[in-house]
């Protein structure tokens, strides 16, 4: 299942971030770091599937 959250978080990293967490502060966190720079949403939500 991580495997569809990671290419997910590729395509949409929000998308895999609320998949993992559901809407809570890092989903926001990662909105907003998608928002300022797509790479840096990319890696906030690969991280945050790969340490839950």
């Amino acid at each position: 299942m991580d495997i569809i959250r990671i290419i997910l978080s590729i395509l949409l990293p929000p998308l895999g971030v609320f998949l993992q967490v559901g809407i809570g502060v890092q989903f926001w966190i990662n909105v907003v770091l998608t928002l300022l720079g797509y790479i840096p949403g990319i890696i906030h939500a690969i991280y945050i599937i790969v340490t839950r």
